[in-house]
């Protein structure tokens, strides 16, 4: 553990706030925490201060920080090589494809290596537009992909406003049963009006100008969005139908997040390309890529490939990336997130929203769950306006970090995304001090 030094903890934050430049963010209006390490579920401070990470940062350490295994392997491959151009072969990049690939279908064999999710969103927009000789992406309102030209635009939040300068993509809606844009009651009607809606849009945009259609597999930021059983079939038959490629955006959901090594996989259903980053190796070094099938890839057997990055594969984010897989596949990490999403997570915000009506509802898989928190149950009032924060939300963020949780927030939304190996124990910890959170914003609650 840490020994707590609250001077150095000042002269971080006085460096950071002198000369770093943060994203997202009005940088006068911000005051970031110094964070002087981590062990497995948690953080601490320079003032000594532990934090039980419910956000896996930005829900991605999925094997929680510093797991001895995979620092090691950083180690070993800095002392071996640390690095090398993208053009030559190397061991830890070969394996490293070898191993995302043999979690995949047996059609997907070839990876693209980047240096994170949005890139990588990048590249597999790239690639569908070449296989197909199609311009247009389709994908939802709720989503995020990343903030590259592309992938920016293909965002469906917010952020996507100041940043449109992408040419060819559309947006349309997915399926939401909370707050349904279909007049949905059940989820089977759901998934049918959603897809009804989403050919609709393909008919009126022209199906021979589309190339992709763009979907996290499971909605990460902007909800934790499970999609309903029949979805991603449906997904599936429509790319089939009018020859577009589906891109299965796994960053947030992939590497044992939901309980499998892709979310997807839930549905038994197979995507063209795969875009991953995050939990491939829990962040340790900058990795993304995308996870290319055999059809698509043969498209570029004779044609170059017109993208390439100074860091694609790089070994020690490759050798990390190595060393994380054959972590969660000795310690079973996929499975445990599974279980203790099914047996203890679930069960626990249930339990949770039986006593805070302040929670409108709760939606998740593994260990990727979403509250939606509302001020009335019967209009469904969030707590926060689309796109936007509130002082109820700001206060709830306040109660959690004061207890020693680092949360994670997004308009009215709590996320419980803590790393996929968290204990039982971290999680009733976290749960604890959530439950103390909600009472202390329950007067914000004006509904019956």
């Amino acid at each position: 553990m840490f020994s707590p030094d609250p001077a150095r903890g000042k002269a971080v934050y006085e460096l950071d706030r002198a000369h770093v430049f943060h994203s997202w963010s009005a940088q006068g209006q911000i005051s970031p925490m110094p964070i002087a390490g981590g062990a497995g579920s948690y953080c601490w401070d320079f003032d000594g201060k532990k934090y039980l990470d419910f956000s896996s940062q930005l829900v991605f350490t999925n094997i929680g920080f510093q797991h001895p295994k995979v620092v090691k392997a950083i180690a070993d491959q800095a002392a071996t090589l640390a690095t090398i151009a993208p053009q030559q072969a190397n061991e830890a990049r070969s394996l490293a494809a070898k191993k995302i690939t043999d979690h995949a279908e047996s059609s997907l064999n070839k990876v693209f290596f980047t240096n994170g999710g949005a890139d990588a969103v990048e590249n597999a927009i790239r690639m569908a537009r070449i296989h197909t000789s199609r311009h247009k992406v389709l994908s939802m309102y709720r989503s995020y992909h990343g903030n590259t030209g592309a992938a920016i635009s293909a965002t469906g939040d917010p952020r996507r406003w100041p940043n449109e300068f992408a040419y060819g993509h559309v947006h349309f809606f997915g399926p939401y049963l909370y707050r349904s844009p279909f007049w949905a009651k059940t989820e089977a009607e759901e998934a049918q009006r959603a897809l009804e809606h989403l050919e609709q849009v393909i008919i009126f945009e022209g199906p021979n100008t589309i190339a992709a259609i763009l979907i996290e597999s499971v909605v990460g930021t902007n909800g934790i969005l499970v999609p309903p059983a029949e979805y991603l079939a449906g997904v599936r038959a429509l790319c089939d139908k009018y020859g577009i490629v589906w891109i299965a955006d796994e960053v947030m959901a992939g590497f044992g997040r939901t309980g499998a090594w892709f979310a997807y996989q839930h549905w038994n259903q197979t995507p063209d390309l795969i875009v991953f980053a995050k939990g491939v190796n829990s962040g340790y070094v900058p990795l993304g890529g995308v996870v290319i099938s055999d059809a698509i890839a043969a498209t570029f057997d004779q044609r170059v490939f017109p993208g390439g990055l100074t860091y694609s594969g790089h070994p020690l984010a490759c050798a990390s990336a190595v060393a994380a897989i054959e972590v969660m596949e000795d310690e079973k990490i996929i499975e445990h997130a599974k279980e203790i999403g099914k047996s203890v997570i679930g069960p626990a915000l249930n339990e949770l929203a039986q006593k805070h009506k302040l929670i409108g509802d709760i939606r998740g898989l593994g260990v990727f769950w979403g509250m939606d928190l509302v001020t009335d149950r019967a209009t469904k009032s969030p707590l926060a306006p689309y796109g936007g924060t509130s002082t109820a939300m700001s206060e709830l963020v306040a109660a959690c970090k004061k207890r020693g949780l680092l949360p994670f927030v997004h308009f009215n939304r709590m996320h419980i995304v803590p790393p996929c190996n968290v204990s039982a124990a971290e999680i009733a910890e976290g749960i604890a001090i959530i439950d103390e959170g909600l009472t202390e914003i329950s007067h914000y609650y004006v509904g019956a």
